[in-house]
């Protein structure tokens, strides 16, 4: 029987990838994890529903195209198949009942892959407790089909209000000053208690035998700990990543940082790029790249416009360094949005063939090309890539 789930980095070369879906997504009601408000787009802060079909329908013309541009480069692409409770129904617990949820459109959100094994992160959002249910269906064929797969999920959180911290989001818009913020972004201290382990799957950078998780807005400390103690297990070292903040103005995602594969990207072993505005800061991790003859470039300036009234994630009207989410098909080849001509330019001088893949239309639905993808299959083994560790890191 053949071998289906195996995936240990992000540069092999890639065989099978699973794909989301726009249809089903909603902007969520609001929950003590996250208060949207989109007014322009049509949902003033207290009211919520379903994206327009005529936005689904463009970001599902431009999923479609890099579906087949990965498949003309011989990448088996699965869809996700969208579960009836995405149709902006109410869903429940026996703690809680949340009006509706979010979508399905980036199941890199919620999964870890590594090697053989997948794993359902413990998100934060209640918005997001089910989505689970719309990947079933594939994992239940990759069970069947590949006798080495071991798919794990992380504890269900309860996501009481005891996970949350109160008035979170008061403070954080009106009360603390942006020194206040900062300081809270180097200590980690969101709007997440340490009630229960959670964290987002997005947040977990994979080099092989070492991965590297954000201390995010969505993944705090406890699910770091969590992430470390399971990989033990399977002698994969996890160490946790804090960012820089360079941006002092008083916007919401310079101090409510979120996921890493739009902060720090490795392309190939030994070189990984990063944002500029939230550059490493753990000396840990530092030193561990450097005495690994790692190099780490600062990504090149985010040149798309990008307009959306409506967004499930924080676009600014202008540029965005969800430029650097992309995804690689092997060693030499990325694909990256199209009309990010300076950081095509700078990938190319680097060594790199670029796909250009467009993608603004589905931006707006929760993030760019690694957002939206799951790499399910890569060719090779796992391989150590910092052989040379730091003590107690």
């Amino acid at each position: 029987m053949p071998k289906i789930v195996n995936s240990w980095n992000e540069w092999d070369p890639l065989k099978r990838v699973i794909l989301g879906r726009p249809e089903g997504t909603n902007l969520p009601a609001p929950e003590p994890a996250w208060c949207y408000d989109e007014p322009e787009g049509g949902y003033p802060l207290g009211t919520w529903g379903p994206f327009p079909q005529e936005m689904v329908d463009a970001a599902n013309d431009q999923m479609d195209y890099f579906a087949k541009q990965l498949e003309n480069r011989g990448v088996q692409v699965d869809r996700v198949v969208v579960h009836p409770c995405m149709l902006n129904k109410p869903v429940s617990t026996p703690d809680w009942t949340q009006l509706n949820v979010y979508g399905v459109n980036n199941p890199r959100d919620v999964f870890l892959c590594h090697g053989k094994y997948v794993i359902e992160c413990a998100a934060c959002q209640r918005s997001r407790y089910y989505e689970y249910l719309n990947l079933r269906p594939l994992f239940e064929e990759y069970f069947k089909e590949d006798p080495e797969f071991v798919h794990i999920s992380a504890p269900k959180p309860r996501l009481k209000e005891e996970s949350y911290v109160k008035n979170y989001y008061y403070y954080l818009y009106n009360i603390w000053t942006n020194e206040e913020k900062r300081q809270r972004f180097y200590n980690s201290e969101f709007h997440l208690t340490e009630k229960e382990p959670l964290w987002d799957a997005a947040d977990v950078a994979r080099y092989g035998k070492d991965l590297f998780i954000h201390r995010s807005s969505v993944t705090n400390k406890s699910g770091a700990d969590w992430v470390k103690r399971i990989f033990a297990e399977f002698s994969i070292r996890v160490h946790p990543v804090v960012f820089e903040t360079i941006d002092t103005s008083n916007k919401l995602g310079c101090h409510h940082p979120r996921h890493i594969d739009a902060i720090l990207v490795p392309l190939r072993p030994g070189l990984a790029m990063y944002c500029p505005e939230e550059a490493p800061r753990s000396p840990e991790m530092l030193e561990l790249f450097k005495k690994n003859d790692w190099e780490l470039v600062p990504a090149a300036e985010p040149v798309v416009e990008h307009r959306n009234n409506l967004s499930l994630i924080t676009l600014p009207q202008g540029p965005s360094y969800i430029s650097m989410n992309t995804l690689s098909i092997d060693l030499k080849t990325v694909c990256v949005q199209a009309g990010e001509t300076a950081y095509c330019e700078q990938l190319d001088k680097l060594g790199f063939t670029v796909i250009p893949i467009p993608y603004e239309k589905v931006n707006p639905f929760g993030g760019g090309l690694h957002c939206t993808t799951l790499d399910i299959c890569r060719e090779g083994e796992l391989e150590d890539y910092f052989p040379k560790q730091i003590d107690g890191y």
